[in-house]
């Protein structure tokens, strides 16, 4: 199982049997089977009929598009979902449940914190002449989860608090790793500024459309969360499942630039946007398919342990994850 990446001006799909066919340019390039995909990403203009989408969905492929050259704006549509209405059930009253919301929070923010913790004390070995820095946010990172551990903490707000004070930190050291030439100072995004943001955005977005996959596909609805507040128009629960996935994201992002992967040659500027450019597009999604898939599975492992422990909540009033 795969996701295709369509990323080729003058791109059609059709549907050729059991079969996607990929014409660009009139000319026939290849064929893939629909038993095959898991997902398809739609990064160009891509002419389709939309009874090609309607085989997709009943295939359980979802498909995800990007709309504009900074991908700013997107759109994903979901394959087939779970049928079990008591998981959503579940789901729904855990909401109203302030031990569920605090524990499930709590071990989210400790685990991003240790991993964040783990990528700069390896960036240490690598950049031993930016030591103060990783280590001043190690610290950091040491005393929050420190902090987050403490059962006197009782309030929702008050580990949000302590997560984005440590991500401050984290980010004034992880910026660090980076050459200068890159212009990385720090997150910027809509539109990113730099080519470490451009990276980060789009792997942050990705990530994102796979944890809304899982949480589709295990009868799930990514919108209601409990660590990212209720919000219109956000999936709030994939929001959560991706935060202790993150540092490794960042870890991955860092090794592009680090090996040469990436270089500052492979991003142009539209005003303020900075773009990745054709070559570097064919390296990053090559390169972001063989990092994605093992964290592919893992979602859907925790997503589908997730919606049957939610399930077997459904007709309890309160409880803890």
């Amino acid at each position: 199982m795969t996701t295709l990446y369509l990323d080729r001006r003058h791109t059609s799909l059709k549907l050729e049997g059991r079969a996607l066919a990929i014409y660009t340019e009139d000319q026939r390039r290849g064929t893939v089977p629909i038993h095959l995909l898991e997902a398809v990403v739609m990064r160009s203009a891509v002419t389709l009929q939309s009874s090609l989408l309607a085989n997709l969905a009943d295939a359980g492929v979802s498909v995800l598009i990007f709309a504009g050259r900074n991908a700013g704006k997107f759109a994903q549509i979901h394959g087939r979902a779970h049928n079990d209405g008591a998981r959503r059930i579940g789901q729904l009253r855990r909401v109203d449940d302030p031990g569920w919301c605090l524990t499930w929070t709590r071990r989210l923010v400790r685990g991003k914190l240790r991993r964040q913790q783990r990528l700069l004390r390896t960036a240490l070995h690598a950049r031993p002449d930016q030591r103060r820095a990783l280590l001043n946010a190690c610290e950091h990172l040491q005393r929050a989860g420190g902090r987050c551990a403490d059962p006197a903490i009782t309030r929702l707000d008050t580990l949000r608090g302590i997560e984005g004070a440590a991500a401050a930190a984290y980010f004034s050291g992880y910026l660090t790793l980076f050459a200068p030439q890159l212009e990385f100072t720090g997150r910027n995004r809509r539109p990113p500024r730099d080519p470490v943001n451009a990276v980060l955005s789009l792997s942050y977005t990705l990530l994102h459309a796979e944890a809304a996959r899982a949480c589709y596909a295990a009868g799930l609805d990514p919108i209601i969360g409990y660590y990212h507040v209720l919000d219109f128009g956000r999936e709030s629960l994939a929001c959560d499942l991706i935060e202790p996935i993150r540092p490794l994201v960042d870890t991955w992002v860092w090794q592009q630039f680090r090996e040469r992967h990436l270089l500052a040659d492979h991003f142009t500027h539209d005003g303020d946007a900075c773009l990745l450019g054709k070559a570097g597009r064919q390296h990053f999604y090559a390169a972001w398919e063989l990092f994605i898939r093992p964290r592919r599975r893992l979602l859907r492992r925790f997503c589908r342990a997730l919606a049957v422990r939610l399930a077997a909540l459904a007709s309890e009033p309160a409880s803890a994850p």
